[in-house]
């Protein structure tokens, strides 16, 4: 509804620069806000006071101008002037009832791209290979998901990339070292604990000179390509990524293994870039290393900053690597669009390796690159979150403390539930509380973790959302009444209604944007409202004429689906029962 009364605002700002009214190159930002006393309306705009200066009248004047060229229709009920300027609009609602009779059976939700839809590669979650996932790979791992469900509800395609850290001269050291793990132990040994497998090899590439050159000359030849070094590197990849599996698997995370797309994808192009750089002059050797100057970035003398993309040794570096992947996404993926879930830190690295794309012709025109940052995820101290000792924390312990936590706060409640019912709701719960609380705050700030605050049934909080789907299947579980027609009477109706058909605008705006915290919000409004509308509504009491009940069914029926699919592009699950 913003948006139609958004354009037709644009359509008579237009027509005051055709008669002069106003200069051509004026740039207006046409607001539109929904109000906060629905006496005055539903939406309202200040687009009067916006326009007074540039039309040298009284925002009064201007509004009375605004309002003769608007025309009440199906969708406007009543236009009004309040104040000093301040244009009002009513929605009609047969319109809005009319709209949620559609939505009852539109799987869709009314949800439509509002621009042309792309092949979008969205490179998330990153795990480096031969480490476990901690928990600084939640934020990329479930907002990039979120993101990328929502991508594809609205009809792109979406190709995902898991940018695994899966090349490097370390994986010298980590192969010499499964090799002597599987000599000793006789290939009956458990890699389960990764961290500990890492930390040891490293002691042994410290303290033993001949296991360190033997680490030394298998870099060498992996990157020859020797099958029997080849042959082990596939194996802690392989080991990596199915421990990191079972966390996607348990998170309700869509990345698989034909996902992944590590760094040594691009070995391969590694060389050929740096010849292309060279010839196109972009390329040059300073001091023994290959450097690409950038006027973009300066350094402090104000002299353009150069990018190494080659060694004097001959090894590339990340920026190498990177320019190699938005070539290869570009020509062999064929992206319009590209985002990046990547930590705030980074974000200077991508823009250089782009900019060296850009300048070699590798990206081309009208194809967007997006770093979605994201911040740090903070204790209570304020401090990144660590274990008490002061360690990481691990990623698959924070899960297990999560339905640990689950399984205290259910169980106080009184439940008709069978084991194994209740084994899905807490795991259900569990895992959407600890994706929900990320989600829920915008993606460029630090957030707090807080265990009080996410696992409980009050507030902006995956379980409060999830109850509320739950209680509304209780509701048609308790009648035999069928869904009828919405005909909104009572405020609180109205209220829920126009909140619903904001769903299609909420989801645009998260694709938009990559910022799935506008959905969070959006549902968490819509709960609150339906629970006002329960609460002023009666349904299943006796004395509610029919026509009435079925009615309010509809208006239930449809905040159902939109919980569950809007939590479900969040990659959180609902449950009919809790």
């Amino acid at each position: 509804m913003k948006n139609y009364i958004q354009e037709k605002l644009s359509n008579i700002v237009e027509n005051f620069k055709k008669d002069s009214l106003l200069d051509k190159d004026a740039n207006v930002r046409i607001m539109v806000e929904n109000t906060k006393d629905k006496a005055h309306g539903d939406f309202a705009t200040n687009i009067a006071m916006l326009l007074a200066k540039g039309m040298k009248r009284k925002p009064i004047e201007i509004a009375e101008l605004i309002v003769n060229s608007l025309s009440t229709d199906d969708k406007i009920s009543k236009i009004e002037i309040a104040g000093p300027g301040f244009i009002n609009f009513f929605v009609n609602s047969d319109f809005l009832s009319n709209a949620i009779n559609e939505l009852v059976t539109d799987p869709k939700l009314g949800v439509k791209s509002n621009k042309k839809l792309e092949t979008v590669v969205v490179d998330y979650s990153s795990p480096n290979v031969a480490k476990e996932m901690a928990v600084h790979h939640i934020r990329s791992t479930v907002i990039g998901d979120a993101v990328v469900r929502t991508l594809e509800f609205l009809g792109n395609k979406v190709i995902r990339a898991n940018h695994i850290g899966d090349w490097g001269t370390q994986f010298g050291m980590l192969i010499a070292f499964l090799e002597k793990q599987e000599k000793e132990q006789h290939n009956d040994f458990d890699l389960s604990d990764l961290e500990a497998f890492y930390r040891e090899a490293k002691v042994c590439y410290d303290n033993d000179e001949v296991f360190a050159e033997k680490a030394r000359n298998y870099v060498v030849k992996l990157q020859s390509g020797d099958e029997y070094c080849r042959t082990m590197w596939k194996k802690l990849v392989q080991i990596t990524m199915t421990q990191n599996q079972d966390i996607y698997n348990r998170l309700n995370i869509t990345l698989t293994d034909k996902d992944i797309m590590g760094e040594s994808l691009y070995n391969s192009m590694l060389a050929p870039l740096i010849e292309d750089l060279k010839q196109k002059n972009l390329a040059v050797k300073d001091d023994g290393a290959m450097v690409v100057y950038l006027d973009s970035f300066k350094d402090k003398d104000g002299n353009p900053r150069g990018a190494i993309v080659q060694k004097r040794d001959g090894g590339f570096l990340y920026t190498t690597t990177d320019v190699a992947c938005v070539k290869y996404r570009c020509e062999k993926l064929g992206a319009q669009r590209i985002i990046y879930f990547a930590d705030s830190r980074q974000h200077e690295h991508l823009l250089m390796s782009w900019d060296i794309a850009k300048l070699a012709g590798y990206v081309p025109d009208g194809v967007s690159l997006e770093h979605a940052s994201f911040g740090m995820m903070l204790g209570k101290d304020g401090k990144p979150f660590k274990t008490r000792s002061g360690g990481t924390v691990k990623l698959k312990d924070l899960l297990n403390e999560a339905v640990a936590r689950a399984t205290t706060l259910l169980s106080e409640k009184s439940s008709d539930l069978t084991p194994k019912e209740k084994e899905n709701v807490i795991q259900a719960v569990a895992m959407g509380a600890v994706k929900y609380a990320d989600l829920s705050k915008n993606r460029t700030t630090d957030y707090i973790f807080d265990w009080d605050n996410m696992l409980t049934f009050e507030g902006n909080t995956s379980p409060y959302l999830q109850y509320a789907y739950s209680r509304i299947q209780a509701i048609f579980r308790k009648t035999d009444a069928k869904v009828g027609k919405v005909k909104l009477v009572e405020e609180a109706e109205k209220n829920l209604a126009q909140h619903i058909v904001k769903f299609n605008e909420t989801v645009n705006q998260v694709a938009e944007k990559s910022m799935p915290h506008l959905l969070c919000a959006y549902l968490y409004q819509l709960a609150v409202l339906f629970m006002k509308f329960y609460e002023a509504c009666p349904i299943n009491k006796d004395g509610v004429e029919l026509e009435i009940r079925e009615s309010r069914l509809a208006l239930c029926q449809v905040t159902a689906n939109v919980l569950k699919t809007g939590l479900s592009l969040l990659g959180i699950n609902v449950m009919e029962r809790m």
